[in-house]
């Protein structure tokens, strides 16, 4: 599996689905009224965590249309597994099951943390994406208390400040430092498989769009 973070709350993953097939799931495309220009992508699933600008610019794919998933509920798509759960907000958080591996995608959760029920719907998580810079989503402490809550194998941080982005949002030195790092890893991409999760601390990668 593959992880591209393209700013903001929008992450590109490409999974392996057999010997020659691939399955490409684009989550929260954002319009370039956040102040950052968007390069279309050709996908076959797109995940909408929210109908606005920031998690809906269905423009920013090329090529067939793509199965869209904007609401909460169970899929299955190119071999990919997807569960859509409310997040007490109007919004949906994400669980997506490829290659073996299980990620999570908060979208624009805010608030202190998650619900019980929540949190049992989620279920054991390998990769967690998880914004971190505040605004109307969560901030460096909340991330950290909502960390702690699911318990996930990595740990991959979204919606911080970035050059050209409108919104002011803190950095993600904040998050790192109150989880108690020095410093994150930092990658271009993210090349994952099943043995690569295998560690009892959770580690944190970031990733640059």
């Amino acid at each position: 599996m593959q992880i591209q973070w393209k700013g903001q709350f929008c992450f590109f993953i490409t999974a392996i689905l057999g010997k020659q097939e691939q399955g490409k799931l684009l989550i929260d495309p954002y319009s370039d009224s956040t102040g950052m220009k968007f390069s279309p992508i050709e996908t076959d699933v797109v995940l909408m965590s929210s109908n606005t600008p920031e998690h809906s610019n269905l423009k920013a794919t090329k090529g067939e249309p793509p199965f869209v998933i904007s609401f909460p509920g169970e899929y299955e798509v190119k071999g990919m597994f997807v569960q859509g759960i409310p997040n007490g907000n109007g919004g949906t958080i994400y669980t997506i099951e490829a290659e073996g591996i299980k990620l999570c995608h908060l979208g624009g959760l805010g608030g202190a943390g998650l619900k019980v029920e929540q949190i049992e719907m989620i279920g054991d998580i390998d990769i967690l994406f998880v914004p971190v810079g505040g605004g109307d989503s969560l901030d460096a402490k909340a991330a950290s208390h909502v960390v702690s809550q699911i318990e996930p194998k990595m740990v991959i941080p979204m919606a911080y400040k970035q050059p050209k982005l409108k919104k002011k949002l803190d950095s993600v030195e904040a998050f790192v430092k109150i989880m108690g790092l020095k410093n994150g890893e930092v990658l271009p991409k993210l090349s994952v498989k099943v043995r690569d999760l295998s560690g009892e601390e959770t580690k944190i990668t970031i990733l640059s769009s």
